[in-house]
């Protein structure tokens, strides 16, 4: 007990350095995020697709990288944090390398859709509720909202030179940037990104004593009676998944969550992240200047996710998620009245609210699952991710057709405007108590 304790008394706690590292992470697995819209438009013009069969693999990635979610979170405990974190990364540069070789609209579909749905499913939002769960004691609301952070960091760090590459040379070499950020990232991943801090003979930050269990019991902010996380790796990653998909799903705050967060995804990625560029063009705005205004967001996105994390800490998550639905809401319905070839006052507001807003849902969702799941948290925000995907694959692909019959976007940001509505009400109405019973130990 003496080495655990001197270890937390160090100038900086080993939980924060594997914070930093998973930042980077995060960032190095967003470049894709942040490339199907800007790519959306040099594909079409060098190859004819339409805009729904791009949508198409868009959908693909969404699918798996929400699919892939909850088995990647079982992973992490099975393998380690490390290992799954650095085969994921290695996926997305292979995925975004490859793409500059495609010349027929089914291979795009294996690499924008298999290889980097996959490796940006394992390092899905999952992966910060993982890390914080087995890393901290003492706010984890904030540690999720920074690492959350890291998908709008890649956004703003990648997005204007992915933008300005496919402008000039071309959308080859932009692919090859963000395979390279990928990549990058690796060996920082395999040197200090730690599995659990019992690997460096600590406790996690916040923890005072360590249970009998081997978990650790905490100081001052730890939820009451809620199970320790393990630290040691668990046998079939696979099978503990769907056991815990199965318990979960007999509790009623899980499929509010799931509802929620399938709008969100919807809303987010589905919309905004894939089709805003393209719907930008359509009304004469430039491509460079409409990804620099996704880039706008990604600011905002760093600073609101992280100030939505210090709120869940010390205020209702689902009230808070109210909140953010409607604002969104309320962004989504006036989008098609601020839409021109140039930027106007009006749009700069949407961007900064919008930006705001744009993954503030993840730390109070997160949150509820450690509250009403316990130890089982981090692989049922897993299914609940993986809902947030489903939705952003289903709006990607609908708003996709929605363009192609109509020539135009609006039907689709009203439909998501109506969308959020119904998700701030869902979440307005979660019950508190509703999941005591679900936090059962899992059998190893």
């Amino acid at each position: 007990m003496s080495e655990p304790r001197t270890s937390t008394r160090r100038r900086i706690h080993p939980a924060w350095i594997v914070a930093v590292v998973a930042f980077l992470a995060l960032v190095g697995a967003a470049g894709f995020r942040a490339a199907p819209g800007v790519l959306m438009v040099p594909l079409q013009t060098e190859f004819g697709w339409s805009t729904t069969v791009l949508s198409a693999a868009v959908s693909i990635n969404l699918v798996l990288f929400g699919l892939t979610a909850p088995f990647a979170a079982a992973l992490m405990e099975r393998f380690g944090i490390r290992a799954v974190t650095a085969v994921a990364l290695v996926l997305i540069g292979a995925g975004s390398a490859l793409t500059v070789l495609v010349n027929q609209s089914w291979q795009i579909l294996l690499t924008w859709g298999l290889l980097i749905g996959l490796g940006t499913g394992s390092m899905a939002l999952v992966f910060a509720a993982t890390v914080a769960n087995t890393w901290f004691v003492k706010s984890r609301g904030l540690v999720i909202g920074i690492l959350t952070a890291g998908s709008a960091a890649g956004q703003l760090v990648f997005l204007p030179f992915i933008a300005a590459l496919a402008q000039s040379p071309g959308w080859r070499q932009a692919s090859l940037l963000i395979a390279a950020g990928a990549l990058a990232v690796v060996p920082l991943v395999l040197k200090f990104l730690k599995n659990s801090p019992a690997d460096v003979g600590a406790l996690p930050y916040g923890a005072e004593t360590e249970s009998a269990e081997g978990g650790a019991t905490a100081g001052g902010t730890a939820t009451p009676g809620e199970p320790a996380v393990p630290a040691g790796p668990r046998r079939n990653a696979a099978v503990r998944a769907l056991q815990v998909l199965k318990r979960a799903s007999r509790v009623r705050t899980f499929w509010a969550l799931v509802a929620g967060f399938a709008i969100c995804g919807a809303t987010t990625n589905g919309l905004i992240g894939t089709h805003f560029i393209p719907s930008a063009h359509d009304h004469g705005m430039a491509e460079t200047t409409a990804a620099g205004l996704l880039a706008v967001v990604g600011i905002f996105d760093i600073l609101g996710t992280i100030a939505s994390g210090w709120l869940t800490d010390r205020f209702n998550p689902r009230i808070l998620l109210a909140v953010y639905y409607q604002f969104r809401g309320i962004g989504l319905l006036v989008l098609p009245l601020l839409l021109s070839a140039e930027i106007q006052p009006s749009m700069i507001v949407f961007v900064i609210i919008y930006g705001l807003d744009w993954v503030a849902t993840v730390p109070p969702t997160a949150a509820i699952c450690r509250q009403v799941f316990g130890a089982d948290g981090s692989v049922v925000f897993g299914w609940v991710f993986a809902a947030h995907q489903l939705g952003a694959a289903a709006a990607a692909l609908a708003a996709g057709a929605v363009r192609d019959a109509t020539g135009q976007y609006t039907y689709a940001w009203f439909a998501a405007a109506a969308m959020c509505t119904i998700a701030a009400v869902i979440s307005a109405t979660i019950r508190k108590d509703t999941g005591k019973q679900a936090a059962v130990p899992v059998p190893a």
